[in-house]
């Protein structure tokens, strides 16, 4: 048959896809090792049709040489074209003499005639004894519910009674069955030894629960007769539930040393048996959960919020824990909100800090793990996907950009920060560890069950989410504004120097627009919106106000000019010296070389002109007195022009520029 085989093997192509091109040919020796491959991989309690083992086989284990898995799947499936798939009369009659030779194989060895009776446990003792009873008792109750009806009234029968009428009869006749079943053995040793053939495999490694199961399991059930093998179970599993730390660590440790043991033992048989197909990626015993219990417990550091945010939330929640959580959330926000800028970057910093922290903490935990250990700490962090990656830690602590790397090659290599979160995996990410928990680690149930929740959550319940994505998305925009910023090549940039004073508004349409900005008034208005919106505000206004909006600003030129000249006398000789070029420098180039020509053709509101051409003369006699100073207030003058000309862009798109000059020209 081989000799056909062969020859129907040969010239046989693959498709276009496998790995081996599609003039090659199977040999014989290819053709045996196939199904030497096959064979290692069937069941050894095989008792399924040919197809349904066949639908259930994983190829990419029987792949071997130039053939992949798919290779091996067609041809095989040419071969059983070539092979029959029934048994003849003879088979059959083969498999009969085996079967009256020894008829009590497996499950049919209590039918016996010798094979002793197993004793009713003690609440079927008293189901038998008393069913009859309760159905007269109870004529309407259907079969299901007397049962239930039992079952409930021998739980209430008193723990006396259940001893001496049933559990202590039920003891006697249990070591007479142990009794009797030890001299069947004795009799018929080839009925007992024909039963299910262990596999000389190593036998795989027991989660921490199976093992805790498995060894409180006799001891409950000798304490607990009555019950049967479901209600052990669950009984058991609430149990371990509520199982403390301490305890739980002891059978992790446990499972964790059985598991070394298997891979050894895997190993070596593997040495000893050559064919044997094993999955490289051995599973783990333990569960996420039980991972995250034992690395805490070996020194792993708590994960710090990921931005100023989370921080000011997470400390305030200790304080808010009887309100209910979605009010606690909009606290939380209305809080943060009122917050001064000051204190949020603080926070902001604080986490920073909290974060370097827990890099150089989460590098020392690694140099304690063992290799294999540190190995598996290391891939897992690789492989989280989006979330605040850890494996930054573990790689060997390098400092950071703002700790003197060079910002504009970090640019370069494309680190950006951080993607912001959208509402929904934010709300996911805080209630995720929460539905493990209850969902036994079933990450797929856990998600799918928080989708559901999101989408159940009206808009005010969404709120606390919405702003928290709102703050991350901020954050990133502006850490990714530095960035750039950082980034961008400083020719252009103007050189700041320490201590010089901050320029202040050179208009009175500039102080009244820096004014509505800063206090906020403007900021449920769209951001392209706002500078439309204070060019209408500025035009209601009456000559009065803007008089008085004029002199603020002069008064705060004035205080500026003091402050400036104080500060100049305070410079070095070098230092004036390069203030004074960085002045020059601006003069010549300027930062702002091509702002658009539409712009340069507005026609500027007379009233703020003056204002700016009041800064423009003061800056000329500055000049002329002392080149130095004057050059900051044309900086001012510039910016201020600028915004100006925003402003009276968007007014005058709504207005009739007529009317604008005419009430400048009142007011001069």
């Amino acid at each position: 048959m081989n000799g056909d085989l062969q020859k129907k093997g040969e010239g046989v192509q693959t498709s276009g896809a496998s790995t081996m091109a599609s003039t090659d040919i199977w040999t014989q020796d290819d053709l045996t090792t196939l199904l030497d491959r096959m064979h290692a991989l069937v069941p050894e309690s095989d008792t399924l049709k040919f197809k349904t083992t066949e639908l259930h086989f994983d190829w990419e284990k029987v792949k071997f040489g130039p053939y992949s898995g798919e290779v091996c799947r067609e041809k095989w499936l040419k071969l059983t074209t070539e092979i029959r798939k029934y048994r003849t009369m003879t088979e059959l009659l083969i498999d009969a003499r085996e079967f009256v030779k020894n008829p009590y194989k497996g499950k049919k060895l209590k039918t016996h005639p010798d094979f002793p009776k197993k004793p009713l446990t003690p609440y079927f003792r008293f189901f038998v004894e008393k069913r009859s009873k309760y159905a007269k008792l109870y004529p309407d109750l259907s079969n299901l519910d007397l049962t239930r009806c039992m079952s409930k009234i021998y739980k209430e029968l008193p723990e006396k009674k259940k001893q001496m009428k049933y559990i202590e009869e039920y003891q006697r006749e249990l070591e007479n069955f142990e009794k009797a079943m030890a001299k069947f053995r004795e009799e018929h040793p080839e009925l007992v030894d024909t039963g299910k053939k262990k596999s000389d495999h190593p036998e795989k490694p027991k989660t921490p629960h199976q093992l805790w199961y498995n060894h409180e399991k006799k001891i409950f059930m000798k304490q607990n007769t009555e019950m049967n093998q479901r209600d052990v179970k669950e009984a058991l599993r609430k149990q371990w539930s509520l199982l403390p730390d301490k305890k739980r660590l002891k059978w992790i440790h446990k499972a964790l040393e059985l598991q070394k043991e298997y891979e050894g033992a895997v190993r070596n048989y593997m040495e000893s048996h050559p064919e044997y197909v094993h999955d490289d990626n051995i599973k783990s015993v333990l569960s996420k959960a039980e991972r995250q219990l034992k690395d805490k417990h070996d020194g792993r550091p708590s994960k710090p919020p990921p931005n100023g945010y989370a921080l000011f939330c997470a400390e305030l929640m200790v304080g808010l824990k009887d309100i209910p959580c979605t009010e606690r959330m909009i606290e939380c926000s209305r809080q943060w909100r009122s917050l001064p800028h000051k204190e949020k970057d603080s926070f902001q910093k604080r986490c920073e800090l909290k974060k370097r922290q827990f890099e150089v903490e989460f590098q020392r935990f690694l140099e304690s793990l063992p290799e294999e250990e540190r190995e598996r700490v290391v891939n897992e962090d690789k492989g989280k996907e989006g979330k605040l990656a850890t494996s930054t830690a573990s790689r060997s602590l390098v400092p950071k950009e703002e700790d003197g790397r060079d910002k504009k090659e970090a640019w370069k290599r494309g680190k950006t920060p951080e993607t912001p979160k959208t509402a929904e995996e934010i709300f996911q990410q805080t209630k995720l560890v929460e539905c493990l928990v209850k969902y036994k680690n079933d990450k797929k149930k856990a998600l799918k069950a928080l989708d559901a929740e999101w989408k159940g959550l009206d808009k005010k319940q969404k709120i606390f989410w919405i702003k928290a994505a709102a703050e991350d998305q901020k954050r990133y925009e502006r850490e990714l504004t530095t960035l750039r910023t950082t980034a961008a090549p400083p020719h252009n940039k103007k050189v700041k120097f320490e201590g010089e004073p901050k320029k202040p508004p050179v208009s009175g349409y500039q102080m009244f627009s820096q004014q509505l900005l800063s206090n906020g008034e403007l900021a449920r208005i769209d951001l392209k919106d706002r500078m439309v919106e204070i060019g209408r505000r500025w035009q209601k206004m009456s000559l009065a106000q803007k008089e008085k909006y004029k002199q603020m600003t002069e008064e705060a030129q004035r205080k500026y000019q003091v402050a400036l000249d104080a500060w100049i006398k305070t410079l070095s000789s070098s230092e004036r010296a390069a203030y004074k070029e960085s002045i020059a420098n601006k003069r010549k180039g300027g930062t702002k070389s091509s702002a658009p020509p539409a712009k340069m053709r507005i026609t500027m509101p007379k009233a703020d002109t003056s204002d700016s051409s009041d800064g423009e003369d003061d800056d000329s006699d500055e000049e002329e007195g002392d080149g130095t100073s004057g050059s900051d207030s044309d900086d001012s003058d510039e910016d201020g022009e600028e915004a100006e000309e925003e402003g009276e862009e968007n007014q005058s798109s709504g207005s009739d520029s007529s009317t604008d000059d005419s009430d400048d020209s009142d007011s001069e």
